[in-house]
């Protein structure tokens, strides 16, 4: 069945939201409430609780590359049903965990349930609208792929300090169950549906054993030091394992993940972009809060409400955005957004310690203003040049890719940000006497050393902010005619080549 020939299952799509955005939400809401978790259960090993944020990027990491597969094998209904109710469950073990193994369990429970989420929604988007009408459509995705989990630390710090922890989990309990009660009486099929699709098992512990080593790896990079043992180790096995992964994929008739998006010009280009804005956009994410709460000494509820005006204004901007796209195409929005990100971008490498409250807010609410004009219409141009049957693919590809960038490039940024701060401090404490320091002057030496890092670290942001903003200009707009369509779908049942 076809939606796109159908009235578009706008209810359906609004129970999809739901679920994406208690899933979205729940990605980022622990993070800020990991200190009150290691008091509540006794643990006393920082590493150990951080299992809860690392066990649940480990899980999607190394389950979105096989929601292709997934989405292609089983009925969109029935992956939506079982995604949602093994959430669900996880959801409600964390909510009344009496240990922190329970509580770690529920965490990788409720990943294995939201991985596919995402790239579920954003296949029965690509169905249900026509291309030359997904812009605004995806804008809409995108405003709850982006607001959700920006959301979550405000959330998160103003629960923590005047409540329970659990409460994090128990405000979603019930929202995953409305979700998935009206999913199980209101959701149909509206994907083409594949049955002899087949597993190959090889290639899922290939991706597991290459996303999840390099996830691992560079989580812990910026924590241990990249020369430690085992972050060098599983960033090998990883890299490995990855380039084993690609190799076979190129090989299979019937790969976990079909690499033939990437003949696709368009969807290349896009793909890469979004990659290096990936970083970017992650880097500002720690380094901001890092300025606020480090260098400012601001709470961490008083910092998130200061950082939830970008949030705001990236969700409302999304579904704008999605209809400039369509009027506009994606070089202009695009380039005009990457500039904006550049400059508030270059600001924020010049705050300093008595930088005003009101700075920090429009500045990073201008970055955020200037993010939310280009990711989704650039993913979106490039998804439009893909026959339907690779949609599922290209989904997979853009999520993985965008996890693992963000991933890497956040612990690149730490360990670049923590580095010029241990220069910068050794500089600041070279010809002092140590015993004429008091307390005091020694915290301003460490905040002075820290903004340093901060400084720099931005500085490195602008540069590969810079690189995406020239990719932009080779942004061209994907046809989207009936004429054009057509000539897609051919090239997807191999009738012709792509154009590259």
């Amino acid at each position: 069945m076809n939606t796109q020939e159908n009235k578009t299952p706008y209810l359906m799509i609004s129970i999809l939201f739901i679920g994406a955005f208690v899933s979205f939400l729940n990605n980022s809401l622990l993070n800020v409430a990991l200190p009150s978790i290691m008091v509540d259960l006794g643990i006393e090993d920082y590493s150990k609780v951080q299992w809860l944020a690392t066990g649940y990027m480990l899980v999607s990491g190394i389950l979105i590359p096989a929601s292709a597969f997934l989405i292609t094998r089983f009925s969109n209904r029935s992956l939506f049903i079982t995604a949602m109710a093994i959430f669900t469950v996880g959801t409600a073990i964390a909510a009344f965990a009496p240990n922190f193994g329970f509580l770690l369990g529920g965490r990788m429970i409720q990943a294995a349930g939201s991985s596919v989420m995402g790239p579920l929604l954003m296949n029965i988007m690509l169905v249900s609208f026509p291309r030359d009408k997904r812009g605004a459509a995806m804008g809409v995705f995108g405003m709850v792929m982006i607001a959700a989990p920006a959301i979550g630390p405000t959330l998160s710090g103003y629960i923590v300090e005047y409540h329970d922890w659990r409460l994090l989990f128990e405000m979603i309990l019930p929202l995953a169950v409305i979700s998935l009660l009206l999913a199980v009486w209101k959701f149909d099929n509206v994907m083409k549906q594949d049955k002899s699709a087949r597993l190959d098992y090889l290639s899922l512990v290939l991706s597991s054993l290459g996303f999840g080593g390099i996830l691992y790896g560079v989580s812990n990079a910026s924590s241990q030091g990249w020369d430690d043992t085992i972050v060098l180790s599983t960033i090998i096995v990883g890299g490995i394992s990855l380039i084993l992964f690609i190799v076979r994929q190129l090989k299979l008739d019937e790969p976990l993940l079909d690499l033939r998006p990437y003949k696709y010009s368009m969807f290349t280009l896009a793909s890469v972009i979004a990659i290096v804005n990936a970083v970017a956009m992650f880097s500002g994410m720690i380094l901001t809060p890092a300025y606020v709460q480090d260098v400012r000494g601001i709470s961490p509820l008083d910092s998130g409400l200061m950082l939830l005006p970008g949030a705001i204004i990236m969700g409302i901007m999304s579904p704008i955005t999605g209809k400039l796209f369509d009027k506009f195409g994606p070089r202009t929005l695009s380039v005009l957004g990457l500039a904006i990100t550049g400059v508030s971008t270059y600001m924020l490498a010049h705050v300093q310690i008595d930088s005003t409250y009101t700075f920090i807010v429009l500045v990073y609410s201008l970055r955020m203003f200037g993010m939310s004009m280009v990711m989704m219409p650039i993913m979106t141009n490039g998804l439009n040049q893909l026959p339907t049957q690779l949609n599922p693919h290209g989904t997979a590809i853009n999520n993985t890719a965008q996890q693992v960038s963000g991933s890497i490039g956040t612990a690149v940024m730490v360990t670049i940000m923590n580095s010029v701060a241990t220069s910068e401090g050794e500089s600041l404490m070279s010809g002092v006497d140590p015993s004429t320091l008091t307390e005091a002057s020694v915290a301003s030496i460490s905040q002075q050393a820290l903004l340093s890092g901060i400084q720099y670290s931005f500085f490195v942001a602008l540069g590969i902010n810079i690189l995406a903003l020239i990719l932009a200009l080779f942004v061209k707009r994907v046809d989207t005619s009936e004429t054009a369509v057509r000539e897609i779908e051919k090239q997807g049942k191999g009738q012709v080549e792509p154009a590259v």
